[in-house]
């Protein structure tokens, strides 16, 4: 039986700037931890929006949750390179350096932050090209979407790929998204598949 991964009495560092971060970082505080900072590749917001300087992006502004509020250090405009560990293997630091507009590595500004544990809260991924998806496509040849030829194509009704008896739903089929819309669709996804192997032709609305 595995040891409950807790955050008391630790350095977390959270590696992502969105809700999922936050809510690592408030749950790493009710755990006792003794510092959380959270890594954001992104720039600094400004403390007021400027919608017509963006335009017709979405405008802006410096936010701060609850769970930030409560004393995570914020670190803006960093990439994470690595994780550095001892010789048992067990995390004492994750290595990062700051990134140009581009997100690009600025040569001569890395740091190490200390860290006993670390949090990767990065989404809005789709799915990773090099993973099963590859040699699924190599071999069954799955229709693809024009998005980077990295979503497959599926029934948007039935989730029915290009492939007899395959589904697929979520990020995999409509590209980064919400949770919300990857538990929507897995829930639909799995009721039709039900029903193709009942012999059921009644699809869920």
């Amino acid at each position: 039986r595995s040891e409950p991964i807790v955050a008391g009495g630790k350095h977390i560092v959270v590696v992502g700037g969105g809700d999922t971060a936050s809510d690592c970082v408030g749950t790493a505080f009710r755990q006792g931890a003794v510092k959380v900072t959270q890594l954001d590749i992104r720039p600094q917001p400004p403390e007021k929006e400027d919608k017509l300087a963006v335009w017709p992006f979405w405008a802006t502004k410096m936010r701060t949750s609850s769970s930030q509020a409560e004393g995570a250090v914020r670190e803006f405009q960093v990439a994470t390179l690595e994780f550095v560990g001892d010789e048992d293997g067990n995390l004492t630091g994750v290595k990062c350096c700051q990134v140009d507009d581009r997100r690009k590595p600025i040569a001569g500004t890395e740091f190490i932050i200390k860290s006993d544990l670390a949090f990767i809260a990065i989404g809005f991924r789709g799915p990773f090209t090099g993973s099963v998806l590859k040699d699924l496509g190599d071999k069954l040849s799955l229709n693809t979407d024009r998005r980077g030829s990295t979503n497959v194509v599926a029934n948007e009704r039935d989730y029915r790929t290009s492939v007899d008896k395959l589904w697929t739903a979520g990020d995999v089929r409509r590209g980064q998204s919400l949770v919300v819309w990857a538990i929507r669709e897995g829930r639909q996804a799995a009721r039709a598949i039900d029903e193709t192997l009942m012999g059921s032709t009644v699809l869920p609305r």
